[in-house]
């Protein structure tokens, strides 16, 4: 499996796009996460975002909070979510980039945490409310384990902390397309172009533009403009949620194959 960094760089010698999915780890259960990742890596994902469950999810919208809040129900952990993993990730050419909040890293440990996502085939890692300030060990304890800590920039980030921000991201920059939460919107927000050309005079690293993207049309959009990768989480989230894990599976390979099409 590459690097997210390798992944990118190999993505951008053949001037195309990168497609990330997100969905999250245990909804409907583990089995079915499992199967997902693997069909996400053969449907063209090329590199997919794996959510940990969380109790409070403050950057997600309703419906990536309703699959978190699922998959607490049923019992999903940390653990589980790495062990399932480390089956699985051998069988992907798609990196696996882990979403997670600060709080279940500082509870077991930065070092220990990284250690452990490692073992299980983790190359990327995001964390949404990772203050920069404090960004500074878990990038370099990252490192150590060759995982890229990816750094998010907000609509309303300041020209000194996206500077800041697009010096110490590892594998991409993510770019928040949106002021708010995750979710699924029927347009993309139009100050994105703005948003893509500040960054980029700071810096050449990958930028990919998630939150708000829901179709083929928003993701072609969104390449058009010029970004190196589409994020696509809560529509993804939404098609898995169904009562026939089977039925939802087929939707999520189909959807994913779409996107890839999209920006082909």
């Amino acid at each position: 499996m590459k690097s997210v960094s390798q992944c990118f760089e190999s993505l951008r010698q053949q001037q195309q796009c990168a497609l990330i999915p997100f969905i999250t780890a245990g909804d409907p259960d583990l089995e079915t996460t499992a199967k997902a990742l693997k069909l996400l890596d053969d449907k063209g994902a090329d590199a997919i975002e794996l959510g940990v469950p969380y109790s409070d999810p403050l950057a997600d919208g309703p419906v990536i909070q309703a699959a978190a809040t699922r998959a607490l129900r049923r019992g999903t952990r940390l653990e589980q979510v790495l062990a399932m993993l480390e089956r699985v990730t051998p069988t992907l050419r798609a990196p696996i980039i882990l979403f997670t909040y600060y709080n279940p890293i500082l509870y077991r440990g930065i070092e220990s945490f990284l250690k452990s996502a490692a073992q299980a085939g983790v190359k990327g890692l995001v964390v949404p409310d990772l203050p920069l300030e404090e960004s500074d060990e878990v990038l370099s304890r990252a490192a150590e384990c060759g995982i890229e800590v990816i750094l998010l920039v907000a609509p309303t980030s300041s020209a000194d902390r996206i500077e800041a921000i697009a010096h110490q991201s590892q594998g991409f920059i993510y770019l928040v397309s949106v002021t708010g939460v995750t979710g699924m919107r029927e347009q993309v927000q139009a100050r994105v172009p703005d948003l893509l050309d500040r960054i980029r005079s700071y810096t050449d690293k990958p930028i990919g533009v998630g939150f708000g993207i829901s179709a083929p049309e928003q993701a072609r959009q969104v390449k058009e403009w010029g970004a190196d990768a589409v994020i696509v989480g809560s529509a993804f989230v939404k098609r898995l949620d169904d009562p026939s894990p089977e039925a939802g599976l087929a939707a999520v390979g189909e959807f994913c194959a779409s996107l890839k099409a999209a920006i082909a």
